[in-house]
């Protein structure tokens, strides 16, 4: 008998699927994708990054096989450091959640803060907001692969209220944390939300519509930011995906990966990425709110900055066609 691992079992019963509902969804032929040249060195550099960690159960597999799946899946991607930021108050005695942040750390990714409790600055006040945040610095303090890093919750660093964000700002640099910014978002969270609602209603997903609307909505993303940034700055950061530990991340992660190697884009880790210069700018803007990239524009006055398909309405119409067939 052959033994499978985890990911290999699920992708064999993905493709026994497919194949079984293949007439109804046959894909039509392409031609072969000529090979990116290597003597060509591209400037589009990349890191990868998960939020809402450790993530309560998803749409598809059992809650204690997605880390094992997601880090199979990066080490088959090549993506030797993704930084993981953590919400440490998710943690119970009951669970093997810490397990589960651990055995990340222990396949080489970094560990960062993302507070305790998930809080949103704009609807919390700085107090809470900061008492959020050190509940979690203290349970991740010794932890192997931290890094001093913050990522707001929901990327919100305060919205409209320059008073809330400037305070924050203060304390984060108070307790030595550099703002875990990202650059590249194309709402992953959502998709699966709309994926674990078709499944409850009992319809059917096409899985290969679905994986390949989430690798094309992330790399056309990557473009759309990194066409920003050279706009915005006149040349090209390296740029800090924004996924979650989330069913369909562990199981399109190394699809993504390489569709975004044949679009030419390098795979650094996430401490080359917050080495970039990028990593140091703090935008004056009047709506503290969303990727660094953007409110970076936003501050310059630059025009089109926000990815479409980060648009509700935008990606549940995509979703309803391309992955549901209605």
């Amino acid at each position: 008998m052959i033994a499978l691992s985890p990911r290999g079992l699920l992708l064999l019963l993905l493709l026994v699927g497919f194949l079984y509902a293949a007439p109804r969804f046959a894909a039509p032929a392409q031609e072969p994708i000529a090979a990116a040249d290597p003597t060509v060195q591209s400037d589009k550099r990349i890191a990868f990054s998960f939020d809402d960690t450790p993530r309560g159960a998803g749409a598809f597999l059992e809650k204690d096989e997605r880390h094992e799946l997601l880090i199979e899946a990066l080490e088959t991607a090549g993506i030797e450091q993704a930084a993981f930021f953590i919400n440490p108050g998710r943690i119970t005695p009951s669970d093997h959640d810490a397990e589960i942040v651990m055995a990340y750390a222990k396949a080489g990714h970094v560990l960062a803060n993302h507070t305790a409790h998930h809080s949103k600055l704009a609807s919390t006040s700085v107090e809470k907001f900061l008492a959020d945040v050190d509940e979690a610095a203290e349970w991740l303090e010794g932890k192997p692969n931290f890094r001093p890093w913050f990522r707001f919750p929901h990327l919100d660093e305060g919205s409209k209220d320059k008073a809330k964000r400037n305070a924050v700002r203060k304390a984060l640099k108070q307790r030595g944390l550099m703002n875990g910014y990202v650059t590249i978002d194309a709402s992953d969270w959502y998709m699966e939300d709309l994926a674990l609602a078709a499944s409850k209603s009992g319809k059917l997903i096409d899985w290969n519509a679905l994986r390949d609307l989430f690798v094309e909505s992330y790399v056309q993303s990557a473009n759309f930011s990194d066409d920003l940034a050279r706009r915005t700055l006149g040349r090209a950061p390296v740029q800090m995906i924004l996924l979650h530990e989330t069913d369909l991340a562990a199981m399109f992660v190394d699809d993504l990966a390489e569709a975004l190697k044949k679009d030419g884009w390098i795979i650094v880790s996430a401490d080359e990425a917050y080495r970039d210069p990028i990593a140091f700018m703090e935008p004056d803007v009047e709506f503290a709110d969303g990727t660094r990239t953007q409110m970076l524009a936003a501050e310059r006055k630059v025009s089109n900055r926000w990815y479409e398909r980060n648009d509700q309405k935008v990606a549940k119409k995509l979703f309803a066609e391309r992955v549901l067939h209605e």
